[in-house]
């Protein structure tokens, strides 16, 4: 990773430069839809309510080129807190030079210091270069599969 990224967690003032890597990351995702003021809101509430860790990679300038979220929950399969990370994506401009591992080591770290037993993820089926990514750092797929039901 270029020594003028640093990977921080990221506060309100990131907003609107994550709600632009989300529409950028939702347009490559068939299950979404980019819905700026959602966004918004969704990354205010995991700001907010202590169960959730948005780090941001920022360039030497303070731009945000990157971001990964995660969010914890409880696992009654290991019987503790796991942690569901959505929302990784790094700037275009900026992939191939370590930065998405750099956000993975981070949100791992935040799991550890939240004695997380488990971290899990969904990715696009159809996003092959992220799931080419996940796997080079070790992950593995598993024979789950999400479903989901709007209210």
């Amino acid at each position: 990773m270029p020594e003028s990224v640093s990977v921080c967690p990221a506060g309100h003032e990131d907003l609107e430069s994550l709600v632009v890597l989300l529409e950028t990351l939702f347009s490559i995702e068939e299950d979404f839809v980019v819905d700026q003021a959602k966004q918004r809101r969704g990354l205010e509430l995991m700001l907010n309510n202590g169960r959730g860790c948005i780090l941001a990679a920022k360039a030497a300038d303070g731009t945000v080129v990157g971001m990964c979220s995660g969010q914890l929950t409880v696992s009654t399969a290991e019987g503790g807190p796991a942690v569901l990370i959505e929302d990784v994506i790094v700037h275009q401009d900026w992939q191939g030079q370590g930065i998405g591992a750099k956000l993975m080591d981070g949100i791992t770290a935040w799991a550890r210091e939240n004695e997380v037993t488990r971290l899990q993820l969904l990715a696009d089926r159809q996003n092959l270069p992220a799931l080419d990514f996940y796997k080079h750092l070790g992950w593995q797929p598993t024979q789950l599969v999400c479903l989901r039901n709007r209210l």
